[in-house]
């Protein structure tokens, strides 16, 4: 089935206004046509999927800062911890994290791929009779 870009649009706009949509795939929904056929009418790089793509996240916007106020009016743990992770510096998120781990040592990465170029056939045994050690076997 052949559609107007023009008259997809204007169903799009209309969509994403009356139902507050806030994904590409919910304007496809609502709109009657599959994910592939959208891209094919709005190319990223063009003036309408811009259009539509804006409306999308002002969308977001709207609702991202109504849950951040309830949140804050709510006045409960879980949700003023989760509202200061997202205004938290990465060092603050860092230590009100109850589980983390420096996976970097200091910011150095980890060698999981020794070189051993340099070492003997003798030292090359040694080295992998040592690593199958370590590993239990």
């Amino acid at each position: 089935m052949a559609y107007v870009t023009s008259e997809l649009k204007e169903k799009a706009i209309k969509a994403i206004k009356e139902h507050n949509l806030l994904f590409i795939e919910d304007i496809c929904a609502y709109i009657g046509i599959s994910v592939p056929c959208f891209y094919d009418h709005f190319n990223k790089d063009s003036n309408d999927y811009k259009d539509l793509r804006y409306m999308l996240d002002e969308n977001k916007i709207t609702v991202k800062t109504k849950i951040r106020k309830k949140w804050l009016d709510a006045d409960r743990d879980t949700g003023l911890m989760a509202l200061y992770k997202l205004c938290s510096t990465p060092e603050e998120h860092k230590k009100l994290q109850q589980n983390y781990t420096d996976h970097t040592t200091d910011g150095e990465k980890i060698n999981v791929n020794p070189d051993l170029s340099n070492l003997s056939p003798e030292e090359i045994k040694e080295f992998g009779r040592l690593r199958l050690k370590s590993k239990g076997l």
